[in-house]
């Protein structure tokens, strides 16, 4: 092939697609940085209140929940302090950190969407919208639990906790939202261009055809999976969140995968990737603020719950979309 007719492919298989997803990237990042310090959450974090009555927490319980929208390690601080002085048990410690886990996923859900929506398009939606769904059955579950085996609590005011979480000026918010967004890019970029770039010509040398007849003979656990997207996974394993969408987009354009199977493979690389992942980012600063045993405890049960979640409503999204 002479370069008169490669340049033009590669502008336009790699090249143009690269600039469209370069300057979405970074708008949604910004974008979804700036929504975040505005404390977007504060009317969310209003919801403690009526959970906590249904689940028989404590006072303590939905303060460390209104807190969770604007700090997971003050939320865990929260709970450490109360179980270190006795007001609250083991056994609600345990519900309470497991409760937590919806404010923190509101608390970086306009990044993540803004991040993931270049990259996978449309399937940016179903993606969220079902690690959303995950979230809200854990806490409906931890609900159910707390309300079986925890007694009858009377329920103070949490609105001293929003109090003290102040609203930031636009420029405030801006400034932070900038620096974030600084920190974050470079990070992302890393990741996706080689990823991204390398994926399309691997595309082009038939890796995916390969990968499908690999599959088919040692990967059985997953021939469910559409043994094309196996790249998705591989990156959302090997590397981080934003390599699996980047491998993920690049198969979007290149219109070897669908929706469907994009959303599948994110799905089994967030269960697969959580493990080794949350112990290298969470286990630090745990054990910090909880002695290691205990902090090992929490995160086992935390990722147990989680990885759990995701699986049921992955089974479900794989069933109603076949």
């Amino acid at each position: 092939m002479d370069m008169a007719t490669l340049i033009p492919q590669l502008w336009h298989g790699l090249g143009w697609p690269l600039v469209k997803l370069v300057f979405f990237v970074s708008l949604g990042l910004l974008v979804g940085n700036f929504i975040e310090a505005l404390n977007w959450t504060r009317s969310a974090a209003r919801l403690a209140g009526p959970l906590i009555r249904v689940g028989h927490l404590s006072d303590t319980t939905g303060a460390s929940f209104s807190l969770a929208f604007f700090s997971g390690i003050a939320a865990n601080s929260m709970l450490a302090e109360a179980f270190d002085q006795g007001r609250i048990d083991k056994k609600e410690l345990v519900l309470a950190n497991l409760f937590n886990s919806l404010p923190t996923f509101f608390l970086h859900l306009p990044t993540v969407f803004f991040l993931t929506a270049p990259l996978i398009k449309w399937a940016a939606f179903l993606y969220v919208g079902l690690t959303l769904a995950a979230a809200v059955l854990r806490t409906v579950v931890i609900l159910l639990v707390g309300r079986l085996m925890l007694p009858v609590r009377q329920v103070g005011d949490l609105s001293s906790v929003l109090k003290e979480k102040r609203r930031l000026s636009m420029r405030e918010a801006f400034d932070m939202a900038w620096k974030r967004f600084r920190k974050r890019i470079r990070k992302i970029l890393i990741f996706t261009l080689p990823i991204y770039t390398l994926i399309f010509f691997l595309n082009r040398h038939g890796l995916f055809s390969w990968l499908e007849h690999q599959m088919g003979e040692h990967l059985s656990m997953l021939s469910w999976l559409d043994p094309r997207s196996f790249g998705i996974v591989i990156g959302h394993v090997a590397a981080e969140f934003a390599a699996g969408l980047a491998v993920a987009g690049a198969l979007i354009e290149a219109g070897t995968l669908g929706t469907r199977e994009v959303v599948l493979a994110l799905l089994v690389g967030n269960v697969l990737a959580s493990p080794v992942r949350v112990f290298r980012h969470q286990f630090p600063y745990y054990a910090g603020i909880f002695n290691p045993r205990l902090a090992m405890e929490l995160i086992f049960c935390s990722q147990a719950f989680r990885i759990g979640s995701i699986i049921v409503v992955g089974i479900g999204y794989y069933w109603f979309s076949a």
